[in-house]
Protein backbone atom coordinates (compact mmCIF):
# COMPACT_ATOMS: atom_id res chain seq x y z
CA UNK A 1 0.00 0.00 0.00
CA UNK A 2 1.28 3.49 -0.89
CA UNK A 3 1.23 5.72 2.19
CA UNK A 4 1.93 9.41 2.78
CA UNK A 5 3.14 9.96 6.34
CA UNK A 6 3.03 13.26 8.28
CA UNK A 7 4.69 13.42 11.72
CA UNK A 8 6.64 16.34 13.15
CA UNK A 9 8.87 14.25 15.43
CA UNK A 10 11.81 13.15 13.30
CA UNK A 11 12.54 10.19 15.55
CA UNK A 12 8.96 8.90 15.53
CA UNK A 13 8.64 9.63 11.82
CA UNK A 14 11.62 7.45 10.98
CA UNK A 15 10.40 4.74 13.33
CA UNK A 16 6.99 4.70 11.64
CA UNK A 17 8.60 4.49 8.21
CA UNK A 18 10.54 1.40 9.28
CA UNK A 19 7.42 -0.19 10.78
CA UNK A 20 5.36 0.49 7.68
CA UNK A 21 8.02 -0.85 5.35
CA UNK A 22 8.39 -3.93 7.55
CA UNK A 23 4.66 -4.52 7.08
CA UNK A 24 5.11 -4.37 3.31
CA UNK A 25 3.86 -0.85 2.67
CA UNK A 26 5.56 1.82 0.57
CA UNK A 27 5.97 5.29 2.13
CA UNK A 28 5.84 7.52 -0.94
CA UNK A 29 6.20 10.77 1.03
CA UNK A 30 7.33 11.52 4.57
CA UNK A 31 6.82 15.09 5.84
CA UNK A 32 6.99 17.06 9.06
CA UNK A 33 4.52 19.93 8.57
CA UNK A 34 0.85 20.27 7.64
CA UNK A 35 1.49 22.38 4.50
CA UNK A 36 4.02 19.80 3.31
CA UNK A 37 1.40 17.09 3.83
CA UNK A 38 -1.07 18.88 1.58
CA UNK A 39 1.63 19.48 -1.06
CA UNK A 40 2.76 15.85 -0.97
CA UNK A 41 -0.76 14.51 -1.50
CA UNK A 42 -1.43 16.98 -4.30
CA UNK A 43 1.80 15.90 -6.00
CA UNK A 44 1.07 12.18 -5.75
CA UNK A 45 -2.18 10.82 -4.34
CA UNK A 46 -1.49 7.92 -1.96
CA UNK A 47 -3.65 4.94 -1.06
CA UNK A 48 -3.75 6.22 2.53
CA UNK A 49 -2.66 9.28 4.52
CA UNK A 50 -1.30 8.80 8.03
CA UNK A 51 -0.99 12.02 10.00
CA UNK A 52 -0.38 13.41 13.46
CA UNK A 53 -2.72 16.09 14.86
CA UNK A 54 -0.35 18.62 16.41
CA UNK A 55 2.11 19.78 13.75
CA UNK A 56 3.85 22.91 12.45
CA UNK A 57 3.41 25.65 11.48
CA UNK A 58 1.18 26.46 14.46
CA UNK A 59 1.86 23.27 16.45
CA UNK A 60 -1.86 23.10 17.15
CA UNK A 61 -4.33 20.91 15.26
CA UNK A 62 -2.71 21.69 11.90
CA UNK A 63 -2.34 18.05 10.88
CA UNK A 64 -5.98 17.26 11.48
CA UNK A 65 -7.13 20.41 9.70
CA UNK A 66 -4.95 19.44 6.75
CA UNK A 67 -6.59 16.00 6.73
CA UNK A 68 -10.06 17.58 6.64
CA UNK A 69 -8.99 19.85 3.77
CA UNK A 70 -7.57 16.90 1.84
CA UNK A 71 -10.81 14.97 2.21
CA UNK A 72 -12.70 17.94 0.81
CA UNK A 73 -10.41 18.00 -2.21
CA UNK A 74 -10.21 14.22 -2.55
CA UNK A 75 -13.50 12.70 -1.29
CA UNK A 76 -13.02 9.26 0.17
CA UNK A 77 -9.24 9.58 0.56
CA UNK A 78 -8.41 7.14 3.40
CA UNK A 79 -7.11 9.04 6.45
CA UNK A 80 -5.62 7.46 9.57
CA UNK A 81 -4.89 9.90 12.40
CA UNK A 82 -2.24 8.98 14.98
CA UNK A 83 -2.22 11.31 17.95
CA UNK A 84 -1.27 11.64 21.60
CA UNK A 85 -4.68 13.14 22.42
CA UNK A 86 -8.25 13.58 21.16
CA UNK A 87 -9.04 16.82 19.32
CA UNK A 88 -12.81 16.87 19.10
CA UNK A 89 -14.00 19.56 16.69
CA UNK A 90 -11.94 18.74 13.61
CA UNK A 91 -12.07 15.01 14.35
CA UNK A 92 -15.85 15.26 14.18
CA UNK A 93 -15.59 17.11 10.86
CA UNK A 94 -13.34 14.40 9.49
CA UNK A 95 -15.73 11.60 10.44
CA UNK A 96 -18.86 13.49 9.43
CA UNK A 97 -18.07 13.97 5.74
CA UNK A 98 -19.92 10.73 5.11
CA UNK A 99 -17.29 8.91 3.08
CA UNK A 100 -15.99 6.44 5.65
CA UNK A 101 -12.35 5.32 5.32
CA UNK A 102 -11.21 7.15 8.45
CA UNK A 103 -9.40 6.17 11.61
CA UNK A 104 -8.18 7.81 14.80
CA UNK A 105 -5.71 5.97 17.02
CA UNK A 106 -3.89 7.13 20.12
CA UNK A 107 -0.15 6.58 19.79
CA UNK A 108 0.43 5.17 23.25
CA UNK A 109 -2.33 2.57 22.78
CA UNK A 110 -0.93 0.97 19.63
CA UNK A 111 0.24 -2.31 21.13
CA UNK A 112 2.11 -3.73 18.15
CA UNK A 113 2.67 -3.60 14.42
CA UNK A 114 -0.15 -6.03 13.72
CA UNK A 115 -2.66 -3.73 15.43
CA UNK A 116 -1.47 -0.75 13.39
CA UNK A 117 -1.50 -2.73 10.17
CA UNK A 118 -5.00 -4.02 10.89
CA UNK A 119 -6.20 -0.41 11.30
CA UNK A 120 -4.48 0.59 8.05
CA UNK A 121 -6.17 -2.23 6.15
CA UNK A 122 -9.62 -1.42 7.58
CA UNK A 123 -9.37 2.28 6.78
CA UNK A 124 -7.95 1.71 3.29
CA UNK A 125 -10.86 -0.62 2.51
CA UNK A 126 -13.41 2.07 3.43
CA UNK A 127 -14.08 1.16 7.05
CA UNK A 128 -13.30 2.81 10.37
CA UNK A 129 -10.68 2.24 13.05
CA UNK A 130 -11.28 4.32 16.16
CA UNK A 131 -9.47 3.92 19.47
CA UNK A 132 -11.86 3.09 22.33
CA UNK A 133 -10.72 6.19 24.23
CA UNK A 134 -11.52 8.33 21.18
CA UNK A 135 -14.93 6.67 21.02
CA UNK A 136 -15.61 7.47 24.67
CA UNK A 137 -14.79 11.16 24.15
CA UNK A 138 -16.42 11.71 20.76
CA UNK A 139 -19.47 9.51 20.93
CA UNK A 140 -21.33 11.22 23.75
CA UNK A 141 -25.00 11.54 22.90
CA UNK A 142 -27.64 14.01 23.99
CA UNK A 143 -31.02 13.22 25.51
CA UNK A 144 -32.78 14.07 22.23
CA UNK A 145 -30.58 11.77 20.16
CA UNK A 146 -32.03 8.90 18.09
CA UNK A 147 -29.49 6.86 20.02
CA UNK A 148 -31.89 6.97 22.97
CA UNK A 149 -33.78 4.23 21.16
CA UNK A 150 -30.89 1.82 21.62
CA UNK A 151 -30.56 -0.58 24.53
CA UNK A 152 -27.37 -0.54 26.65
CA UNK A 153 -26.15 -3.65 24.82
CA UNK A 154 -26.83 -2.04 21.44
CA UNK A 155 -24.84 1.01 22.54
CA UNK A 156 -22.00 -1.34 23.44
CA UNK A 157 -22.18 -3.07 20.06
CA UNK A 158 -22.28 0.26 18.22
CA UNK A 159 -19.21 1.41 20.13
CA UNK A 160 -17.33 -1.67 18.93
CA UNK A 161 -18.51 -1.06 15.37
CA UNK A 162 -17.06 2.44 15.68
CA UNK A 163 -13.74 0.92 16.69
CA UNK A 164 -13.85 -1.01 13.41
CA UNK A 165 -14.46 -4.49 14.83
CA UNK A 166 -15.98 -7.17 12.61
CA UNK A 167 -19.01 -9.19 13.69
CA UNK A 168 -16.72 -12.07 14.66
CA UNK A 169 -14.51 -9.79 16.76
CA UNK A 170 -17.59 -8.35 18.50
CA UNK A 171 -18.73 -11.89 19.30
CA UNK A 172 -15.38 -12.60 20.92
CA UNK A 173 -15.26 -9.30 22.81
CA UNK A 174 -18.79 -9.60 24.26
CA UNK A 175 -18.95 -13.41 24.52
CA UNK A 176 -22.03 -13.50 22.31
CA UNK A 177 -23.05 -15.85 19.52
CA UNK A 178 -22.79 -14.68 15.92
CA UNK A 179 -26.57 -14.77 15.66
CA UNK A 180 -26.97 -12.55 18.73
CA UNK A 181 -24.54 -9.97 17.36
CA UNK A 182 -26.26 -9.94 13.97
CA UNK A 183 -29.59 -9.42 15.73
CA UNK A 184 -28.21 -6.47 17.73
CA UNK A 185 -26.72 -4.88 14.61
CA UNK A 186 -29.94 -5.32 12.64
CA UNK A 187 -31.85 -3.70 15.51
CA UNK A 188 -29.39 -0.79 15.57
CA UNK A 189 -29.86 -0.19 11.84
CA UNK A 190 -33.64 -0.28 12.25
CA UNK A 191 -33.75 2.03 15.28
CA UNK A 192 -31.44 4.55 13.60
CA UNK A 193 -33.66 4.53 10.48
CA UNK A 194 -30.81 3.51 8.19
CA UNK A 195 -32.08 2.64 4.72
CA UNK A 196 -31.33 -0.74 3.21
CA UNK A 197 -27.87 -0.69 1.64
CA UNK A 198 -24.70 -2.71 1.82
CA UNK A 199 -23.85 -3.87 5.34
CA UNK A 200 -20.50 -2.06 5.24
CA UNK A 201 -22.15 1.22 4.24
CA UNK A 202 -24.77 0.98 6.96
CA UNK A 203 -22.07 0.28 9.57
CA UNK A 204 -20.36 3.54 8.61
CA UNK A 205 -23.68 5.40 8.63
CA UNK A 206 -24.40 4.07 12.12
CA UNK A 207 -21.09 5.46 13.38
CA UNK A 208 -21.78 8.78 11.66
CA UNK A 209 -25.22 8.96 13.28
CA UNK A 210 -23.60 8.50 16.68
CA UNK A 211 -21.08 11.24 15.97
CA UNK A 212 -23.72 13.59 14.62
CA UNK A 213 -25.78 13.29 17.79
CA UNK A 214 -22.98 13.86 20.31
CA UNK A 215 -23.23 16.90 22.56
CA UNK A 216 -21.43 19.97 21.19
Amino acid sequence: MRITLAEDSALLREGLVRLLEEAGHEVIACVGTAPDLVSAVEAETPDLVMTDVRMPPDNSDDGLRAAVALRQRHPGLPILVLSAYVEQSYARALFMDGSGAVGYLLKDRIADLSALNDAIERVASGGTAIDPEVVSQLLVHSTTSPLERLTPREHEVLGLIAEGLSNKAICERLYLSEGAVEKHISSIFTKLDLAQDTAAHRRVLAVLTWLENREG
